[in-house]
């Protein structure tokens, strides 16, 4: 039994450690060699909880509450391959910034290889796809609660994005036994438990540095891309980009409000592509670009200096561009470099971009569908709430031919672009901002993470998820797919709906025929509140071939 204690003591110095770093959240599945740190982390009044039975989408949930907090948030799972469950998770957050602290419970190395029950080999599981690994003994009072703190702190204060992974094995039993013994041993960290700060205080922040020549660049002909960023930042570089009268490219994750709507059809206008090749910089704030035109152009351009800012680190350029890759704070680095007021120096682009936004209405005016709803999405956002993109055809589809209000916050998964773990992240983002929500994914995205809609059920305000039913995964139908077998190896059509999901995790249900059904079931979910899961069910291949011909007519605008 006083194995069990010591478990609890250690892990109760492991966790304490944590919340010195910014770990408020905690998210835990079910085991049992991981009680230590679930009871700890339950008993620590500084820890919020949230629990969920899959180990999948527990990762994702953590994610997505990382995504609004923009602090570390913790992951306790048990040993075997509950851990393996974490993988898409800590991967997405290694793409795109966020910080997860993994707690991995694990068998004593006496029981690794041996043939015991739940024991797989846990260390460095993860490979390259971590920021940070420790690697703990098993818990023992001959080492001191200063080298466990100081351990952890370390790897904490070294913990600037992605994920940290620290594995904990622990001996049995794991139950029962004397809860005041051993507290001389975390007693000797004295007043650091009545802090908040860290026992060992490591790691330095990066300098913000002025670019000396900015103020002869910012009277050049210049291009603002605007890529995955926060809702203030993207009204901040809208601003910025409108006083320097240089045109903003905007992605639909970029809540830059895209004044140049439809960039991803218009793209493809060979008049477009002449004007914005007279660009002598580029500036790109953010990272992930969504659209194919978009990313086509920002690969084949060529300006002077290509500058890429983003508070992540790594090149995030994949057309490796002459320029700088700058890592700072978005709000910070335009603070230091203001726009000088200019006229625009391409006002061609927004005739161009109007006439787009103008052919889109009237081609979808009075056809019902996915394409329709993505370029009308405004107007059913949520007043003061926030918008999930999901992957594959529809957040395309929104890029292309919707225009989101400057400032509205936009969350999503663009990092690896995966369809697995979409319903637990946006339930994980909801959770966390607590605002209402609009939420929209494809079939095959929810079948994938259909238990999640567990979570979904839990959602604290008003939330609408709209699962975009077009039978499978025509986002094919946009690829050079063999046609023979699209079909059967591709889209690989399901021939289910909803409705039974729905009922079975408690969820109000609709599936409307036309535009006012749909936009008064979406109305009505914001009055009266609860959780509506939406069915649009479409044709299946509506939406990819109502892109493409809309591509190919803007090249004749």
């Amino acid at each position: 039994m006083s194995i069990s204690v010591f478990n609890r003591r250690w892990a109760a110095v492991l966790l304490e450690t944590l919340t010195r770093h910014g770990v408020q959240h905690v998210c835990i599945a079910p085991g049992s060699r991981s009680t230590s740190l679930t009871l700890e982390a339950a008993a620590n009044s500084k820890i919020i909880c949230h629990t969920h039975f899959d180990e999948r989408g527990l990762g994702h949930l953590a994610l997505g509450i990382a995504k609004v907090t923009q602090a570390p948030v913790a992951v306790i799972v048990t040993s075997g391959t509950a851990v393996a469950n974490l993988y898409p998770a800590l991967i997405e957050a290694g793409l795109t910034g966020e910080k997860l602290v993994l707690l991995t419970a694990d068998r004593p190395p006496e029981l690794i290889d041996c043939g015991a029950n739940q024991a797989i080999y846990q260390q460095e599981i993860f490979s390259h796809h971590l920021t940070q690994s420790v690697s703990l003994p098993r818990p023992t009072p001959d080492i001191s609660a200063a080298w466990l703190t100081s351990t952890v702190d370390r790897a904490m204060g070294e913990l600037k994005q992605g994920a940290l992974h620290i594995n904990c094995p622990f001996a049995e039993p794991l139950y029962g036994g004397e809860t005041s013994a051993y507290a001389e041993w975390s007693d000797t960290l004295g007043d650091w438990w009545q802090s908040n700060k860290p026992w060992l205080i490591t790691g330095a922040e990066y300098t913000l540095a002025k670019q000396p020549d900015w103020g002869n660049w910012q009277q050049r002909r210049g291009v603002v891309v605007a890529a995955r960023m926060s809702a203030a930042q993207g009204r901040q570089v809208a601003q910025w980009a409108q006083t320097l009268g240089w045109p903003l490219l905007g992605d639909v994750l970029s809540s830059s409000g895209q004044p140049l709507p439809c960039a991803d059809l218009w793209l493809n206008n060979p008049k477009a592509q002449a004007l914005l090749a007279q660009a002598e910089i580029v500036v790109q704030f953010g990272a992930s670009l969504t659209g194919k035109r978009m990313l086509q152009w920002q690969a084949n351009c060529q300006p002077q200096e290509y500058w890429l800012i983003d508070n992540f680190s790594g090149r995030l350029d994949p057309a490796n561009h002459r320029g700088r890759r700058l890592v700072a704070d978005i709000s910070a680095w335009l603070q230091l470099h203001p726009a000088k007021q200019n006229l625009p120096w391409a006002p061609e682009l927004e005739s161009i971009a109007n006439t787009a936004k103008a052919y889109v209405e009237k081609q979808l005016a009075d056809k019902f569908g996915e394409a329709q709803m993505a370029s009308r999405l405004e107007r059913l956002l949520p007043e003061d709430g926030i918008f999930w993109a999901g992957n594959s055809l529809i957040v395309r589809l929104i890029d292309a031919l919707g225009q989101l209000p400057a400032g509205y916050p936009v969350y999503s998964n663009r990092g690896a672009s995966g369809i697995d773990g979409l319903l637990s992240t946006a339930a994980g983002v909801q959770r966390a901002v607590d605002k209402p929500m609009l939420a929209v994914i494809g079939d095959i995205s929810a079948l994938y993470d259909l238990n999640s809609l567990a979570l979904i059920s839990q959602c604290t305000a008003p939330t609408v998820l709209v699962v975009v039913n077009n039978d499978g995964g025509s986002i094919f139908s946009l690829l050079p797919t063999p046609q023979a077998e699209r079909e059967r190896f591709y889209r690989m059509p399901h021939g289910v709906n909803f409705k039974h999901a729905a009922a079975m995790f408690g969820l109000n249900y609709a599936s409307p025929q036309n535009w006012d059904e749909l936009q008064a079931a979406v109305k009505q979910c914001w009055q009266q509140g609860g959780i509506l899961l939406l069915e649009l069910q479409v044709a299946p291949h509506d939406g990819a071939q109502t892109l493409s011909q809309m591509v190919q007519d803007a090249a004749q605008f």
